[in-house]
């Protein structure tokens, strides 16, 4: 492992090949900015000055990229530089006078890379731009002596960036600069945090009610625009035992959603909009850092935080570029300030609250209240259910699968297909039908303006304790629930017995060992339980658990970073496999198939895997569905398997597929 450098195209680019190993002893790699390449094979990078700007493409290449998702620290020199500002966010723009081979004093912090350097010293610069805004996220370090802009530093991230040339024959100390660069450690950054902005008491209050979790919800929550219930309808099952309510009416709740193709996060709250040039998991894992709370004594581990959806897109910041863009944000989250928890088991309820205000009294004095309506359960009025791959078409694609597991690609592809129907879908009434037809323990409700999302979701992707303790349970193998108890009992036993579910189970339970192993302490993963039978009220499932105990400097956002998609809906090997599912599947998965659940200020995370779900928006309704395709798959019975897991969607609209 060394250093990487990307040459734009640039006639100084070997100058800092040589400056680096004069520092380093060992000669840099050297690509060009149109080359692919893979940074886990480096421990720093450095972007060479080249010709253009660094808003086009065809003049600074991978690089905006690499500055999106490079872990390992970063120096960008003159159109480096430039590109770390307009990546982040900031803009590019004349310098107000050109400076092609002149020498200038730097004037600099003496931190980071300017550690033990004068200030100032003379260096050389040839540019005729400069960055003229900065975001928040970066910090200027130095300027020359006529005022311009001479180097910045993320705040959160390990990249810095030097508008003039330390490589210049001219340039004083350009080998102690590079020097402290080289000498930054190559590990994933840990945030630096600032003073807390919103460190806050928890307010808790413990009430006792008749009122249901649905009739609360109808009440205070149904004609939010911007809402979320987690929602155990299957109040007994495994996992069943707490519901989350609430919305972003709080004083102090935001809403965030990501665009992985721009780079963009865009965070609202009630007094202004903003836009953040981040990756979402890089940005949620700055903003939980910001907050420091001590919970009150609950019961579960929710206290507080970002409750919403991760699409299946959301891959590209997990090591898998995208070939398709979704139609709906990456990632949609409400930054929840205050909720309703019920506790199934000990019929409780709790208030939770950044700020009280009184919404505690509001609240108890409106649960007697909460009228027990009776649901509208008539059939949504839809049009028919048409799949992007009709039966010919899926079939064939498993026999695709199929010749690139003979052809040694993958072991397993997780091959999905979409459902989709026109026609307005009212959630909340829609939703209220789908928990009675399908209760699950993870089922969900969010809405987000016109998108909503209605999960009856049987499989757990993560959960994360705020000791450190990561739980896993993929799901592969399925049965429908037969018709009578003998037949009921018939199908349980086929499951259990399976060899080819077995096979799928196993795959993805070594997939996810890996994917926990990458953030657990040494000989931290275990294995708790393996091919148990899970009976749900449409499908008997086969289920693994898998458990890690985390390094002290991993975070939930770390292990979702890590496993993420889960591997139940790729395959293996998960990267490989995924580019393949590109392919074949010819279009994005959006929401259906990532993750769905909340990120707690007290470190803990709980996610369901996307499957079993409706995502509703404008005039159109669709439902993913799919399966484990393996050597032993057959075709036929693939096709049936997506039938069987239409299942909630079926029952909800009334409406029929064809096995």
């Amino acid at each position: 492992m060394g250093t990487l450098i990307i040459d734009n195209y640039d006639s100084f680019t070997y100058n800092l090949c040589h400056l680096v190993g004069a520092v380093t002893g060992v000669a840099p790699t050297v690509v060009r900015n149109d080359e692919p390449v893979d940074l886990d094979a480096y421990t720093h990078v450095i972007l060479s000055p080249g010709p253009g700007r660094p808003e086009r493409r065809g003049d600074f290449g991978v690089c905006a990229d690499v500055i999106r998702t490079a872990t390992i620290p970063l120096l960008g020199v003159c159109l480096g530089h430039q590109g770390i500002c307009h990546v982040h966010g900031g803009t590019i723009g004349p310098a107000p006078h050109v400076r092609h081979g002149q020498t200038s004093p730097i004037l600099h912090d003496g931190s980071g890379l300017f550690a033990g350097l004068p200030s100032p010293f003379d260096a050389v610069r040839y540019h005729s731009l400069v960055a003229t805004t900065l975001p928040d996220t970066l910090e200027p370090i130095a300027t020359s002596d006529d005022g311009v802009l001479m180097g910045v530093r993320h705040r959160h991230r390990p990249q810095w960036g030097v508008q003039f040339h330390p490589e210049s024959i001219r340039t004083r100390h350009g080998h102690r600069l590079l020097a402290n660069f080289l000498r930054q450690p190559r590990t994933r950054p840990v945030v630096e945090v600032r003073s807390p902005r919103r460190a806050r008491t928890i307010e808790h209050r413990r009430v006792t009610t008749g009122a249901s979790a649905e009739t609360v919800f109808d009440a205070l929550f149904a004609h939010s625009d911007y809402s979320f219930w987690l929602d155990s309808a299957d109040e007994g099952g495994a996992g069943g035992r707490f519901s989350f309510l609430g919305d972003a009416s709080g004083p102090h709740a935001r809403v965030a959603t990501a665009d992985v193709t721009t780079g963009t996060v865009t965070v609202r709250s009630a007094d202004r909009d903003e836009t953040v040039h981040s990756g979402f998991l890089d940005w949620l894992a700055a903003d939980l850092a910001e907050h420091r709370v001590t919970p009150p004594d609950l019961p579960f581990e929710f206290a507080l935080g970002w409750v919403g959806y991760l699409g299946y897109e959301l891959k590209a910041e997990c090591g898998s570029p995208n070939t398709h863009r979704s139609e709906h944000p990456d990632a949609a989250m409400i930054f929840a300030d205050r909720a309703i928890v019920f506790d199934h088991l000990e019929r409780q309820v709790h208030l939770l609250a950044l700020s009280d205000d009184g919404w505690f009294d509001e609240v108890e004095a409106t649960l007697p209240a909460c009228p027990d309506n009776s649901p509208d359960l008539r059939v949504p009025d839809l049009g028919p259910l048409r799949p992007r791959h009709g039966r010919d078409a899926y079939l064939d694609l498993v026999a695709a699968c199929q010749r690139e597991i003979v052809a040694g690609e993958t072991y397993e592809v997780c091959l999905t297909n979409q459902l989709t129907a026109h026609g307005k879908l009212d959630p909340w009434p829609a939703y209220r039908r789908l928990r009675r037809v399908n209760p699950e323990p993870f089922g969900a409700l969010l809405r987000f303006g016109e998108l909503s999302v209605l999960s009856a979701s049987p499989e757990r992707f993560l959960r994360v304790t705020a000791d450190g303790v990561a739980e896993s349970k993929p799901i592969k193998g399925t049965r429908p629930r037969g018709a009578t108890p003998a037949r009921d009992a018939a199908l349980r036993h086929e499951l259990a017995t399976s060899a080819k579910d077995r096979a799928e189970n196993l795959m993805i339970v070594d997939l996810v060992r890996n994917d926990l192993g990458s953030v657990a302490a040494l000989d931290g993963v275990t294995v708790a339980d393996l091919f148990d039978v899970e009976t749900h009220p449409t499908v008997h499932q086969l289920v693994s658990t898998v458990r890690a105990r985390l390094r002290p400097d991993r975070t939930a956002v770390d292990v979702v970073r890590a496993a993420f998609p889960g591997g139940s809906m790729t395959g293996a090997p998960k990267l490989r496999t995924m580019a393949i599912i590109d392919r074949l599947e010819g279009g994005s998965r959006g929401v259906y198939a990532g993750a769905l659940g909340y990120f707690s200020l007290s470190g803990a995370a709980d996610l369901s895997i996307v499957i079993r779900t409706l995502v509703a928006w404008a005039d159109r309704v669709s439902y993913g569905v799919g399966g484990a395709i393996i050597a032993l798959s057959t075709p036929d019975e693939e096709m049936a398997e997506t039938v069987v897991k239409a299942a909630p969607l079926l029952r909800l609209t009334g409406q029929e597929l064809a096995p």
